[in-house]
């Protein structure tokens, strides 16, 4: 397979990857991004393990406070099993998205595989984000909603669950929807013009339309443009930087789902941080940084 990017296309995908494309904004996160995910905007609990909790309770009637960082993806019991993915407890709807096109691929991408869905089930906007099957505590669990999140059965089962047992924790429950006016949207607090201490959200909101994104679904390619992963490990293709024959964090991958070793979401990013040379996460969890193209230029050869 071979694959044309254009110069434009590697240059916009840097400048997202370094996180530029925010520059300007008056609103930064006040996570650390240091140690452990807890310090990450993916503590979605928003009270940070280094100690701070600043503006954490105006979270509260938006999302349920689970107060247990993983639980908003993984559990360890009565997971969903509609997917391939770590002991998965979130939502994951049965979704067409559409496919990068801006460029001529000598082979059709595919549809997201689970290490793409599992982002998207935040990310794509249709879901709450903490629509989770398996809520702490008793009585919480509801294996309906693995697949169908449909307002009359999700925010009912949500608006059950209770804080130390007390009151219900959300009056709405929020996701990363694009419309900043729409009363279920992430963005109606986080995006310009909204609430002054909330961190600009809008370029996290990706939607299902993938078409001006770096394509997912695509062929691990082959020819002098492009570099090959050295490493193999059941289901992944990795370039294996220390030649301890695993995918470590820092090492671009790719995935095959049942379609051969194809690119997705997590080919890139880390969810849980990946350090740079720093002990701060590299941004916007990317598992290579971007600077001087340094992650374009693992896969690409320019």
């Amino acid at each position: 397979m071979k694959c044309k990017i254009s110069a434009a296309f590697i240059l916009g995908l840097a400048t997202l990857a370094t996180g530029s494309a925010l520059a300007g904004l008056d609103r930064p996160t006040k996570f650390s991004n240091q140690g452990t995910i807890g310090n990450t905007r993916h503590n979605l609990t928003q009270r940070p393990t280094d100690g701070s909790a600043l503006n954490a309770g105006m979270m509260d009637a938006y999302r349920n406070d689970y107060q247990q960082v993983c639980v908003y993806c993984h559990t360890p019991h009565a997971a969903n099993t509609n997917i391939s993915a770590p002991l998965w407890n979130r939502t994951v709807r049965t979704t067409t998205y559409t496919l990068y096109n801006q460029q001529t691929l000598s082979q059709d991408a595919t549809q997201p595989g689970p290490n793409s869905l599992t982002c998207l089930s935040c990310h794509d906007g249709q879901t709450a984000v903490d629509s989770i099957v398996n809520m702490p505590g008793s009585g919480g669990y509801n294996g309906a909603l693995a697949l169908d999140p449909s307002a009359a059965t999700a925010e009912t089962l949500l608006d059950t669950w209770r804080r130390n047992g007390g009151d219900p924790d959300a009056v709405t429950h929020q996701g990363l929807n694009s419309d900043p006016n729409s009363e279920t949207s992430c963005l109606s607090c986080h995006s310009p013009g909204k609430t002054a201490a909330a961190t600009n959200f809008q370029v996290f909101a990706i939607g299902t339309d993938l078409t001006n994104d770096h394509p997912v679904g695509v062929k691990l390619p082959a020819g002098s443009d492009w570099n090959v992963p050295t490493g193999t490990y059941q289901n992944i293709r990795f370039f294996d930087k220390d030649g301890d024959n695993r995918p470590d964090k820092d090492e671009l991958r790719f995935y095959d789902s049942g379609n051969g070793y194809e690119v997705e979401c997590a080919s890139c990013h880390d969810p849980h941080g990946v350090p740079g040379t720093t002990s701060t996460f590299l941004p916007t969890f990317l598992r290579v940084t971007a600077d001087g193209s340094q992650i374009c230029m693992t896969c690409h050869v320019k």
